[in-house]
């Protein structure tokens, strides 16, 4: 599904950028009786030539960056994140008492909300602390989940001001390297050369700008969407018997902690007993 979406993104990249160049190269200027020569406008795709071979990564960064957003944009969503279908109907198991109902509904239709409810309610019978100690756990888990790609908008927004940087300075070598050689005789190389410091440039700042400026926006959002699972989850817990569920085992996860076993059957000094002649044995 993902590597759909990349490619949608990637022909849908390809077609705007071929139009804008075709419209931008057949845009010229009308111009009454001149007697000066008409001077040759560039067109998009000739100035994205002169950037020079790091146009490349920076154009890679580019169809990442609107994949990212995009992405970032659906995951953050309040119905993908927090279905309404799946609150009311952890609602409904709640008043009814079926909390067992309430975990396996939440393990077959997973969400980031159903997600924490269900490690929420297979806890209930550790008491509210265990309860709770599992819920913001939980939320933490989801949280990353949702900062891994949306951290990597951060990343591009660093990365391509400095791709634009080393295309500025290999074009400043270029242009020393030209000036060097041939000294003021041929502006039309030295300005080449300087047209690629430029474009460079450019383009790293314009991807970055908008990188930086979405990672901002999707982790307040993701932020603001955690904290609305965690108003729900007090809504749905508050008044819980806490205390007519002690010790009740909801789910069908195994539970491997047993009693150890040199305390079976003893009383407190004697396990005490039983603990030390056990670490003696194991150190021998």
């Amino acid at each position: 599904m993902k590597f759909r979406q990349v490619t949608s993104l990637c022909a849908l990249a390809v077609a705007v950028f071929c139009a804008v160049s075709t419209v931008h190269a057949e845009a010229q200027p009308a111009k009454a009786d001149d007697a000066k020569p008409a001077v040759h406008e560039k067109s998009l795709f000739e100035q994205i030539k002169e950037g020079g071979l790091v146009m490349f990564p920076i154009a890679a960064c580019s169809i990442l960056t609107l994949y990212l957003m995009v992405d970032g944009f659906v995951r953050t969503r309040s119905p993908k994140v927090q279905p309404p279908q799946h609150v009311e109907a952890v609602k409904g198991l709640f008043r009814s008492g079926d909390y067992v109902g309430a975990f396996n509904y939440c393990r077959t239709n997973p969400s980031p909300f159903t997600n924490v409810c269900r490690v929420s309610v297979s806890l209930l019978g550790e008491g509210k602390s265990a309860v709770e100690e599992g819920m913001f756990a939980e939320l933490a888990k989801e949280n990353a989940k949702m900062q891994t790609y949306i951290s990597y908008l951060s990343v591009i927004g660093v990365c391509t001001p400095m791709i634009g940087l080393l295309g500025t300075v290999t074009g400043m070598i270029r242009a020393f390297s030209v000036l060097g050689a041939s000294g003021i005789g041929d502006p039309s190389q030295l300005s080449a050369a300087i047209g690629e410091v430029l474009v460079a440039t450019a383009s790293g700042l314009f991807i970055a700008i908008p990188a930086f400026g979405s990672f901002y926006f999707l982790r307040n959002r993701a932020g603001k969407a955690l904290h609305d699972i965690q108003d729900t989850m007090n809504m749905l817990f508050r008044k819980m018997p806490y205390e007519q569920l002690a010790g009740a085992q909801i789910g069908d996860e195994e539970v491997y902690a047993s009693a150890p076993n040199w305390a079976a059957g003893q009383t407190s000094s004697q396990t005490m007993e039983g603990y030390s002649q056990y670490q003696q044995t194991v150190s021998v």
